[in-house]
């Protein structure tokens, strides 16, 4: 008897051992998760921005120092400062290349300076030019348009011009006005009651409400241009999709807003960018642009596209860039398989360098060849590295990413045609991020739509270096008299 509860003793202590050896890991793995959370809100207030990397970068000893050793290290650093004279002997640059030329477009306004000196009498023999680059505010004038009234024959009545199409009728604003309050918002994040300000400095006392139905009405008028732009994206074979929140002022709870997203997608091939607002970050939100799409799509990891790049008409392509951010977040908890990770990736970014400017079939080729057997090894490398760390660790993650997103990483060497990463909508999504510093929050669901709207002219106008307006000077001549079914003839690369 004494023997059976000698075992059921051991027994009893054996389970109880297991169990604290589990809770003894999982315990590491969470001290392990906040040591490189910690490590990498340290990076992320003190480190460098930039997504660039080189080997032997990363310091596993930066900022381990405590508040008070670091205190008493800047002292003695401005001990020293004060202390220690420094002289040096500098090379003056000889290959200095002059101030830079003005471009010859610019009007010229010359200003003649004489010596102090009587001059009469003597012989000009040259003179020295010296070119400044000068301003003049913007200034508001009165234009006026007159039609004179004729008498027809015989007394028939009167002769006059028509009217010329103007893209709100009535409106106190000319062309040039109404595009520049556009611009500055849009573009230049200047939000409508800073403008009004404006106004104010000149004299000129507009209404903000007045000023909101100008926009409103615009974008009335332009919401067919925008139609006709979406259509023209969604139907290209090949696309780029992202998402960005946006704050957007709720109606219904005074003083809150709600979290809405701008879907954004781009072209490469036609070069041309589209926003589309949607309230919500759900399955249904990409369903306008998506739904009926076929071709190749590129996008994150988000689970919402999987819907649609599971779809047979559909190749579905992944981004390398955030691959990379994985491995990025990893270098302060794993910096050896970190590291070595992103110098795989380096190696295939370098290639794409190279033949950025050959045809589509020698990019092809050139990858096979190249690039190709840079990633065979590098997904045989990962599959292997993967059953060494913790799943839930940074470069366990970094593994998983990768490792269920491999077929899409390699789809780019399917098309030479195809991008390795979707950096280019990330860029058109940066000026959604400006704007809200500066206004915040749309006005309203229908105000973000507009937003929306005027982000995808502006965003198309840039990837084309078209200047946006002159684009949109253009535009406000024509569009209330242009055909329908041609308004691809105003899309900012076909019209300049």
């Amino acid at each position: 008897m004494s023997l059976k509860l000698e075992n059921k003793n051991k027994d009893e202590l054996l389970e109880l051992i297991q169990k604290q050896n589990l809770l003894i890991q999982e315990n590491e793995q969470i001290i392990t998760s906040q040591q490189n959370y910690i490590k990498q809100l340290q990076r992320i207030a003190f480190g460098s921005k930039s997504e660039r990397f080189a080997k032997g970068s990363v310091d596993e000893n930066q900022l381990s120092l405590s508040f008070e050793e670091l205190a008493q290290k800047d002292k003695d650093i401005k001990d020293e400062t004060v202390k220690e004279k420094i002289s040096y002997t500098r090379k003056k640059a000889s290959n200095h290349k002059g101030r830079n030329k003005l471009p010859e477009h610019l009007p010229v306004r010359e200003i003649i300076i004489n010596p102090e000196e009587n001059i009469n009498g003597l012989k000009k023999i040259g003179e020295e030019r010296t070119e400044i680059l000068e301003y003049t505010p913007g200034k508001f004038f009165k234009l006026v348009l007159i039609r004179p009234k004729y008498e027809k024959e015989n007394q028939e009545g009167v002769l006059i011009a028509d009217m010329p199409s103007r893209p709100i009728e009535k409106c106190l604003a000319g062309n040039a006005l109404l595009s520049s309050i556009l611009i500055n918002k849009y573009v230049d994040h200047l939000p409508l009651y800073r403008q009004r300000q404006i106004f104010k400095r000149a004299d000129i006392d507009i209404a903000p409400s007045t000023i909101d139905s100008w926009v409103q009405q615009l974008g009335d008028l332009l919401n067919p241009l925008y139609e006709a732009m979406v259509n023209t994206v969604k139907n290209d074979g090949y696309l780029q999709a992202d998402e960005t929140p946006t704050r957007v002022l709720d109606k219904q709870k005074k003083g809150k807003t709600h979290r809405g997203f701008y879907w954004v997608y781009h072209s490469p091939l036609k070069r041309m960018v589209v926003f589309d607002y949607q309230k919500r970050r759900n399955k249904d939100a990409p369903r306008k642009i998506l739904n009926e799409f076929a071709g190749y799509l590129q996008t994150d990891g988000y689970k919402v596209y999987d819907q649609y790049k599971n779809k047979k008409e559909v190749t579905h392509l992944a981004c390398w860039a955030h691959a990379r951010r994985y491995f990025e977040k990893a270098l302060d908890q794993d910096q050896t398989r970190a590291e070595f990770a992103m110098l795989q990736i380096q190696k295939i970014y370098a290639i794409e360098r190279e033949i950025s400017d050959l045809s589509a079939d020698q990019k092809k080729a050139v990858r096979l060849e190249k690039s190709l057997p840079v990633l065979n090894n590098f997904g045989k490398w990962i599959c292997n590295e993967s059953k060494l760390v913790l799943p839930k660790s940074s470069i366990g993650k970094a593994f998983l990413y990768a490792i269920n997103l491999w077929d899409s990483l390699l789809a780019y060497l399917y098309n030479g045609e195809l991008l390795i990463d979707n950096n280019p909508i990330e860029n058109s999504i940066r000026p959604n991020a400006l704007g809200r510093k500066n206004y915040l929050f749309a006005g309203s669901h229908e105000g973000a739509k507009r937003t929306a709207m005027f982000y995808t002219f502006f965003g198309t106008c840039k990837m084309h270096n078209v200047d946006p307006q002159k684009w949109l000077n253009s535009v406000l001549e024509q569009i209330a008299d242009h055909k329908v079914n041609k308004l691809y003839e105003l899309f900012p690369q076909n019209l300049m």
